[in-house]
């Protein structure tokens, strides 16, 4: 065997255990730590960690430092979701979100829950001549986003606690990031089943969402209309309100949601 073929081995090795490490991670809701990786992969503690370095600098893993365990990332839900585009939670939300946005006018979006935040995965562009609305793949925030608040409010309270401990950065000087306030708005967003987010991603801007849950009645993203403020208020309509929580639920129907 020559030299190049050495390396081509090694390299293939190294591939393969990365994959292997991506499959243990998407396996293990909650996370799983170097030590349990290193003992179902057979392989060193230092070989793994390597590997992790290499998958959270890419965005593919996050690892969270209170537990020390990692899960995976926005960027391989990403990837998934590029490959799987007619599936799961898009299919389900195309039909309605393009009834919403043809009742509404509004751009309509749908995002999925990921360990980072909200992951945008499909979105429907207004009737304004004047495009409004977010791209596809774009991570939006647990507390500075409409979307991320009615998620994080109807998850659960350890969830909720991982949020609130986290670094509430500001998008906007209006974003909410004083966990005492964020923690009343979880409660009244859970009353009454939708939420706002009016100037805190972008100044001028709002989202109006609810909640998308699935066929295990566990929430797993969102449904809204974007909007500039003047047309989606800090009280949004009875309509806005009753269609964008209508959609919401067809798109959980679709999902098979039974609640």
């Amino acid at each position: 065997m020559t030299q190049d073929d050495d390396k081509d081995a090694a390299g293939l090795q190294s591939v393969t255990l990365t994959m292997q490490v991506l499959e243990e991670i998407a396996r293990t809701p909650r996370g799983v730590g170097v030590t349990s990786l290193a003992k179902a992969l057979d392989t060193g503690k230092s070989r793994i960690h390597r590997h992790l370095q290499t998958l959270v600098q890419q965005g593919y893993v996050v690892r969270h430092d209170e537990s020390e365990r990692y899960e995976i990332g926005h960027r391989l839900v990403s990837f998934s979701q590029s490959i799987f585009d007619n599936a799961g939670l898009v299919r389900a939300a195309y039909d309605p979100l393009l009834e919403l946005r043809d009742t509404l006018g509004h751009s309509a979006v749908a995002s999925q829950i990921t360990p980072e935040g909200m992951l945008v995965v499909s979105t429907v562009p207004g009737r304004s001549p004047i495009e409004i609305g977010v791209r596809v793949g774009s991570l939006l925030s647990f507390h500075g986003s409409a979307q991320g608040k009615v998620a994080t409010a109807f998850s659960t309270p350890e969830f909720q606690s991982r949020v609130l401990r986290s670094r509430l950065e500001p998008a906007t000087s209006l974003t909410i990031v004083t966990p005492s306030l964020l923690q009343q708005e979880f409660e009244t967003i859970r009353q009454c089943g939708w939420a706002v987010a009016p100037n805190q991603t972008a100044m001028g801007l709002n989202t109006l969402a609810s909640a998308i849950f699935d066929a295990s009645g566990m929430i797993c993203g969102a449904a809204g209309i974007v909007d500039m403020i003047q047309f989606i208020g800090e009280e949004p309509s009875p309509d806005q309100i009753r269609y964008t929580v209508h959609a919401a639920r067809r798109i959980s129907e679709r999902l098979g949601f039974r609640g």
